[in-house]
């Protein structure tokens, strides 16, 4: 599943090529990726209006039109593409937007578990998918202190809280991995365990990793690409994620693989005592 680099990589390259284009169709072939509203409705009030700019939230792209929010969340395998009208559609294309230019946006999506809410502008963050997503990761709010304040009566694991979007948006398993081990922390620590000057390593860490990995291009490490094709590049820089049985590259211990919080993990059990 794509996570807040990857994301922010699509966004940034959907933003390359959108804005001003004017809808005057929309072809929807799986309906169940229509959540709201119903997909004759959601076809009605498209018609006409302009894509203005695309944001991310958490995991999910934020779509700005004249009236209307349209809100997609990409899963495990969706993908959008600009492609010619008169250019063929696979199988696994399900919606098309089409544009007065002769050109359309295409989302492609092999697994069909993608989603997209439509609601009036400014209305997005009170309903769902938006209106349970905790903070932003990259956002300067986000603190030793309040993560402290996050976790203090949680004592679940770390890796499990960590991945629970309703605190912090846009971790993943990928990155929950790489964060815990720049960090020293092994992934069942329990949360409200945590000191101080671990916790500062964690936000410094969380910064980090994201803020370098958006720079490379985010990591494909299945089927990941952008809005333009592109993969990206840090999965070449990933310290312990799809690495088991390999040397750790800073104490040379080999790489373990668990399984917390119901997700495959990867750690140095000589770094991540």
């Amino acid at each position: 599943m794509p996570e807040l680099p990857e994301v922010e990589n699509v966004k940034n390259t959907l933003n390359r090529f959108l804005p001003g284009k004017m809808i005057t169709d929309v072809k929807i072939y799986w309906e169940n990726i229509i959540k709201h509203p119903g997909t004759e409705e959601f076809i009605l009030k498209l018609k006409g209006q302009t894509f203005q700019s695309v944001y991310r939230r958490g995991k999910f792209l934020i779509f700005h039109l004249d009236e209307d929010v349209l809100v997609s969340h990409l899963r495990m395998e969706g993908k959008y593409g600009l492609n010619q009208k008169d250019e063929p559609a696979d199988k696994h294309t399900h919606v098309i937007f089409q544009f007065s230019d002769g050109t359309e946006l295409r989302y492609r999506d092999v697994r069909k578990f993608g989603t997209m809410h439509l609601y009036p502008k400014g209305t997005e963050e009170s309903h769902a998918p938006l209106k349970t997503l905790g903070i932003e990761p990259l956002s300067d709010s986000l603190t030793a202190a309040l993560l402290k304040k996050l976790f203090a009566n949680r004592k679940r694991n770390i890796k499990s809280v960590l991945l629970d979007q309703t605190l912090i948006a846009g971790l993943g398993n990928i990155y929950v991995d790489e964060v815990l081990f720049q960090a020293g922390i092994h992934p069942e620590t329990s949360a409200n365990k945590l000191s101080q000057p671990r916790l500062k390593k964690l936000k410094t860490a969380i910064t980090e990793i994201l803020s370098e990995s958006v720079k490379h291009g985010g990591s494909s490490i299945r089927s990941y690409t952008n809005a333009v094709g592109e993969t990206g590049g840090y999965q070449l820089k990933l310290f312990v994620y799809g690495r088991k049985n390999e040397a750790c590259r800073v104490c040379g211990t080999e790489i373990e693989r668990l399984v917390v919080a119901g997700r495959g993990t990867h750690i140095c059990k000589t770094c991540q005592k």
